[in-house]
Protein backbone atom coordinates (compact mmCIF):
# COMPACT_ATOMS: atom_id res chain seq x y z
CA UNK A 1 0.00 0.00 0.00
CA UNK A 2 1.09 3.55 -0.57
CA UNK A 3 2.17 5.78 2.30
CA UNK A 4 0.23 8.63 0.68
CA UNK A 5 -3.30 7.30 0.82
CA UNK A 6 -3.81 4.61 3.42
CA UNK A 7 -4.78 4.06 6.97
CA UNK A 8 -6.93 2.46 9.57
CA UNK A 9 -10.67 2.45 9.29
CA UNK A 10 -11.89 5.23 11.64
CA UNK A 11 -14.10 2.89 13.70
CA UNK A 12 -11.28 0.37 14.17
CA UNK A 13 -8.87 3.20 15.14
CA UNK A 14 -11.26 4.19 17.94
CA UNK A 15 -11.59 0.57 19.10
CA UNK A 16 -7.80 0.11 19.13
CA UNK A 17 -7.28 3.31 21.13
CA UNK A 18 -9.91 2.15 23.65
CA UNK A 19 -8.21 -1.26 23.90
CA UNK A 20 -4.75 0.30 24.38
CA UNK A 21 -6.12 2.46 27.21
CA UNK A 22 -8.08 -0.34 28.92
CA UNK A 23 -11.55 1.08 28.22
CA UNK A 24 -12.55 -1.46 25.58
CA UNK A 25 -11.28 -4.32 23.49
CA UNK A 26 -10.67 -5.20 19.89
CA UNK A 27 -9.76 -8.51 18.29
CA UNK A 28 -10.31 -9.13 14.58
CA UNK A 29 -12.48 -12.17 13.82
CA UNK A 30 -10.40 -14.62 11.78
CA UNK A 31 -9.66 -15.15 9.04
CA UNK A 32 -8.46 -11.69 8.02
CA UNK A 33 -8.96 -11.15 4.28
CA UNK A 34 -7.73 -8.89 1.48
CA UNK A 35 -10.28 -7.31 -0.86
CA UNK A 36 -9.44 -5.67 -4.19
CA UNK A 37 -10.74 -2.15 -4.88
CA UNK A 38 -11.42 -0.42 -8.22
CA UNK A 39 -12.20 2.87 -6.44
CA UNK A 40 -10.28 3.81 -3.30
CA UNK A 41 -12.18 4.39 -0.07
CA UNK A 42 -11.08 6.55 2.85
CA UNK A 43 -10.94 6.31 6.65
CA UNK A 44 -14.73 6.56 6.92
CA UNK A 45 -16.02 4.71 3.84
CA UNK A 46 -15.03 1.54 1.98
CA UNK A 47 -14.03 1.73 -1.66
CA UNK A 48 -15.66 -0.08 -4.60
CA UNK A 49 -14.79 -3.77 -4.57
CA UNK A 50 -14.03 -5.87 -7.66
CA UNK A 51 -17.14 -7.77 -8.71
CA UNK A 52 -17.55 -10.66 -11.13
CA UNK A 53 -15.62 -13.56 -12.54
CA UNK A 54 -14.53 -15.91 -9.75
CA UNK A 55 -13.36 -13.01 -7.58
CA UNK A 56 -13.48 -13.65 -3.84
CA UNK A 57 -11.59 -12.02 -0.97
CA UNK A 58 -8.42 -13.95 -0.04
CA UNK A 59 -7.05 -14.76 3.41
CA UNK A 60 -3.94 -12.88 4.52
CA UNK A 61 -1.56 -13.66 7.36
CA UNK A 62 0.93 -11.24 8.87
CA UNK A 63 4.22 -11.73 10.68
CA UNK A 64 5.10 -10.06 13.98
CA UNK A 65 5.33 -6.28 13.97
CA UNK A 66 8.72 -4.60 13.80
CA UNK A 67 9.39 -0.88 13.62
CA UNK A 68 5.66 -0.14 13.56
CA UNK A 69 4.85 -2.25 10.51
CA UNK A 70 3.85 -5.76 9.45
CA UNK A 71 3.75 -7.52 6.08
CA UNK A 72 2.08 -10.56 4.56
CA UNK A 73 3.80 -13.91 5.21
CA UNK A 74 2.39 -15.83 2.24
CA UNK A 75 1.74 -15.21 -1.44
CA UNK A 76 -1.83 -14.09 -2.16
CA UNK A 77 -3.43 -15.01 -5.46
CA UNK A 78 -6.72 -13.87 -6.99
CA UNK A 79 -7.64 -16.01 -10.04
CA UNK A 80 -10.21 -15.80 -12.85
CA UNK A 81 -10.85 -12.11 -12.22
CA UNK A 82 -13.15 -9.93 -14.30
CA UNK A 83 -11.53 -7.22 -16.40
CA UNK A 84 -10.61 -4.53 -13.87
CA UNK A 85 -8.11 -1.88 -12.86
CA UNK A 86 -7.29 -2.44 -9.20
CA UNK A 87 -6.22 0.79 -7.48
CA UNK A 88 -6.16 -0.35 -3.86
CA UNK A 89 -6.81 -3.02 -1.29
CA UNK A 90 -8.74 -3.25 1.93
CA UNK A 91 -8.19 -5.67 4.78
CA UNK A 92 -11.30 -6.96 6.56
CA UNK A 93 -11.99 -9.35 9.40
CA UNK A 94 -14.61 -12.12 9.16
CA UNK A 95 -16.96 -11.10 11.96
CA UNK A 96 -20.67 -11.87 11.54
CA UNK A 97 -20.81 -8.39 10.06
CA UNK A 98 -17.27 -8.10 8.62
CA UNK A 99 -15.30 -5.05 9.77
CA UNK A 100 -12.87 -3.16 7.57
CA UNK A 101 -9.52 -2.75 9.29
CA UNK A 102 -7.07 -1.20 6.81
CA UNK A 103 -7.40 0.50 3.43
CA UNK A 104 -4.83 1.80 1.01
CA UNK A 105 -3.78 2.60 -2.53
CA UNK A 106 -1.46 0.32 -4.47
CA UNK A 107 1.86 1.94 -5.38
CA UNK A 108 0.78 1.49 -9.03
CA UNK A 109 -2.70 0.50 -10.29
CA UNK A 110 -2.82 -3.01 -11.76
CA UNK A 111 -4.94 -3.77 -14.81
CA UNK A 112 -6.19 -7.35 -15.08
CA UNK A 113 -7.85 -8.81 -18.20
CA UNK A 114 -10.99 -10.96 -17.94
CA UNK A 115 -9.94 -14.36 -16.63
CA UNK A 116 -6.63 -12.94 -15.38
CA UNK A 117 -4.74 -13.47 -12.13
CA UNK A 118 -3.42 -10.90 -9.66
CA UNK A 119 -0.71 -11.92 -7.18
CA UNK A 120 0.92 -10.28 -4.20
CA UNK A 121 4.33 -11.66 -3.26
CA UNK A 122 5.39 -12.41 0.31
CA UNK A 123 6.14 -9.09 2.01
CA UNK A 124 4.47 -7.01 -0.71
CA UNK A 125 1.53 -5.89 1.42
CA UNK A 126 2.85 -3.71 4.24
CA UNK A 127 0.69 -1.95 6.81
CA UNK A 128 2.18 0.44 9.33
CA UNK A 129 1.70 3.10 11.92
CA UNK A 130 3.49 6.40 11.43
CA UNK A 131 6.14 6.56 14.10
CA UNK A 132 7.15 9.91 15.60
CA UNK A 133 10.88 10.56 15.64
Amino acid sequence: MSDLESGLDATIADQLLDALHDVGSYTPAPPVEVRLMTVLGDSDSPGTEVNGGSYAPQEITFGSASGGEVSNTGEIEFTDLPSATVVGIEIWDSDTTPRRIWWGALAEPRTVPAGGTLRFAIGEIVVSFTMAS
